[in-house]
């Protein structure tokens, strides 16, 4: 139940932010009420193999390989539509 609701809340912040890409959801705990509170959105964490996001996304069941790909993926999906955008001066 706590880890749902720790998804929940940092889902929430990095939408409510408007974030995109990758961004690691820092959250504290208050033991009294199980409450969540986010502490920082970090939009460039670390990102070696040792590294705390992508040994984060690795205990969800993307490997690391995985989620390069998928961030490659995401990226060239956004260069796209932000292609399809046209500005007049």
């Amino acid at each position: 139940a706590a880890q749902e609701e720790a998804r929940r809340v940092a889902v929430s912040a990095f939408k409510v932010l408007e974030c995109s890409g990758m961004a690691r959801v820092d959250l504290f705990l208050e033991n009294s009420t199980g409450k969540f509170y986010v502490n920082e959105i970090n939009t460039l964490p670390g990102f070696t193999t040792i590294s705390m996001y992508p040994k984060l996304w690795e205990a969800s069941g993307i490997p690391y390989t995985e989620l390069i790909d998928r961030l490659i993926a995401l990226a060239v999906e956004r260069h796209a539509e932000k292609n399809k955008l046209r500005t007049k001066y």
